[in-house]
């Protein structure tokens, strides 16, 4: 018998959600949800795209990301690092204190570019 492991059931399924900022050859990319070792390979095959095709900048728009574990931030780091071999950046935006936390604790946060909302970080894109 096939059983859920406590607390998966009240798990919340990432989804990801891309949107292209066309002035600045942009995107913003917007996980909702869990960040961690069951969806982690969603949100890389979105950031992966962004890359692949040229965006300069990719904003990753995570007011509504309720957790990230290290196979989470690991998909991050990868992004930032294919990212800025291609001349481009990764942006954080509107991080919950839990996303937050992990980003402190790890010292990744010195490594990206971080605002305190998704409104933040438009108005620091180009064109825009």
């Amino acid at each position: 018998m096939d059983r859920d492991q406590p607390g998966e059931s009240s798990r919340r399924p990432l989804t990801v959600t891309v949107r292209r900022v066309e002035a600045s050859g942009s995107a913003v990319v917007t996980p909702v949800g869990e960040l961690d070792h069951h969806s982690a390979e969603t949100l890389r095959t979105s950031l992966e795209a962004c890359v692949a095709e040229g965006c300069s900048r990719i904003v990753i728009d995570c007011s509504d990301l309720e957790f990230c574990d290290s196979i989470g931030l690991n998909v991050l780091l990868a992004t930032r690092m294919a990212a800025e071999a291609q001349g481009g950046a990764v942006h954080l935006a509107g991080m919950r204190p839990i996303v937050a936390r992990v980003l402190e604790i790890t010292g990744a946060g010195a490594v990206f570019t971080v605002h305190g909302s998704l409104g933040d970080a438009l108005a620091a894109l180009p064109g825009d």
